[in-house]
């Protein structure tokens, strides 16, 4: 037995549609399906690539609105960090410049409507997850 990918991250959302927005509008993700209780929509299931998800619910008390409650940050991988990192500027959000990261990968930060912590990461031929080898970090 082995795990063979991550299939979803899960997060809290105070506000459902800047989330949807922010998701799907800027960074290309697809709604698969949508959560209901008693007819209503309290969260959604939304494909990134390869049958990995972000899961999202409503927030529904007050410790699920701190962004520290919710997970410590994630990593998309994409395949052109220049474009994404210009897409989002333009969408009207303020990613981080781009810098090579300790783990040798293209990366930039930046945070997501619900103030989750994002790290946006393209391999370059050094990456050490492509090398498997350790890496002594710089910050």
């Amino acid at each position: 037995m082995r795990i063979t990918s991550i299939a979803h991250v899960c997060i809290s959302s105070p506000d459902l549609e800047a989330t949807l927005k922010f998701y799907c509008g800027a960074l290309g993700l697809q709604k698969q399906l949508e959560f209901t209780r008693k007819g209503r929509v309290i969260g959604f299931l939304l494909k990134a690539a390869n049958n990995t998800f972000v899961e999202v619910f409503e927030s529904n008390n007050a410790g699920e609105q701190n962004p520290a409650s919710k997970l410590k940050h994630f990593c998309l991988e994409t395949d052109s960090i220049e474009e994404l990192h210009r897409t989002l500027t333009e969408a009207g959000y303020a990613p981080r410049p781009i810098k090579l990261g300790s783990d040798k990968s293209q990366q930039f930060w930046m945070k997501d409507p619900n103030g989750i912590e994002f790290e946006f990461r393209q391999n370059t031929p050094e990456s050490i997850q492509l090398a498997q080898s350790s890496v002594e970090v710089s910050w």
